[in-house]
Order: structure tokens, then sequence, then C-alpha cells
């Protein structure tokens, strides 16, 4: 029978990423997205339908997600075309559109829910004046994930923030363009966020003729 000595020095050992899928979460592709978009609507997962929309569209960190309040998007009562937020974790103001999909669920959301400006737009089991949080922002994208096949444990909210401006830049190659929509300070760092290689870079340049 191993001694506590030696337990203790296998508990140290075992690494924390034991039994889990590390890495960049990979964003979801656009059947993906609209498999999950019907499913939330059949089910009328009005809440959810928002979150995941507005998830999408903003291409916000998850804090910065559950941390939206009413006024942000809908300041007179309807969700508007173009919204600003200022970014906790660089505490610079990003600017994100909302398309008809998202301000139509947004607007059911917030008749259904009765929201007023001063509220957080998402608000979690701890009561209506408290957000959301990231971990239950989480549990509830895995179980999206999961409803339409997916493994939940490879997908993160990373992979909502990731899922349009990858598309954006696969479809423009325009760095630029999705630096400044994620918020980036600087444009080293899209590069490693959309993990852009440089077959990735000839593939656009390619398709450019001078």
């Amino acid at each position: 029978m191993p001694d506590e000595d030696s337990l203790s020095t296998r508990a140290r050992c075992t690494p924390w990423n034991k039994g889990k899928l590390i890495g960049a979460k990979p964003p979801l592709r656009p059947n993906q997205v609209w498999s999950i978009r019907t499913r939330l609507l059949i089910e009328r997962r009005t809440r959810d339908l928002a979150l995941f929309n507005l998830a999408i569209d903003s291409k916000l960190r998850g804090c910065d997600v559950v941390a939206l309040r009413v006024e942000d998007v809908a300041p007179n009562g309807y969700a508007v075309d173009r919204a600003t937020v200022r970014q906790k974790k660089t505490g610079r103001p990003v600017k994100f559109e909302l398309t008809d999909q998202t301000r139509q669920a947004v607007d059911d959301f917030l008749k259904e829910a009765g929201k007023r400006p001063g509220e957080y737009l998402f608000t979690g089991r701890r009561g209506r004046n408290r957000a959301m949080t990231t971990r239950q922002y989480a549990r509830l994208l895995a179980d999206w994930v999961a409803s339409i096949g997916l493994d939940p444990r490879v997908f993160g909210t990373h992979s909502l923030r990731r899922t349009k401006a990858t598309l954006i830049y696969r479809r423009t190659g325009n760095l630029r363009a999705v630096q400044l929509l994620l918020g980036h300070t600087k444009i080293e760092s899209t590069v490693r966020y959309l993990g852009i290689e440089v077959d990735d870079a000839l593939a656009i340049a390619e398709q450019v003729d001078v």
C-alpha cells in the first residue's frame, strides 16, 4: 500500500489537463450555426437564441457577452443596427453589427422577459440583478453544441467569438478589418488568434491578380 508521501507526490505530478481537450477552440461552421439556431427556434428558447446570435455577431469575449446591459444593444427598447461596448480585458471600445435575425431575436427576448434599460441583458440563477456567469454561459454553449451531435469538449465560448471573424477573414483576407472587429491592439494577436498559417496567406495571395 503506497505511503502518504508517494500519494502526495503522485497528486502533484498529475497533469492539470488530464482527460481534457486543450488548445484553441475551433470556430463553428456556418451549417453548425444554422443547426443550433434552428433547434433553439423549434424549442422556443428565446433567451438562448438571443444570446447565441448576439455572441456570434458581437465577436465579444465571454466575459463581455454576459456583462451586456439592455441599453448596450437596445437603448430605446429595440435592438440597434450597431453597438459599441468597452472590453474588460483591454479597456478599449469595440463596435459590432447586429444582423436582422439577431435584432429580431433580441427584441423577442426583451419583450418576453420584460427587460428594461439598466438591467443585465442575460441573467442566471442568481437573480434579475446579477449577470449570468461565464461558467453558466459555457454550460449553455456545451448544451447547444451537444444538441446537434458535436462534442462539447471541443468547443468553448471562444468558438463563438471566432466564428464570424474567421469567416470574414476567409472571405476577404482583410486582417486589419478582423483586428478592428475583435478589438485587438496588435495585428500579430489577430494572426495568432485566427491560427493563420503561411499556406493560408499564400492561398489568399494567389486569388489576387496585379
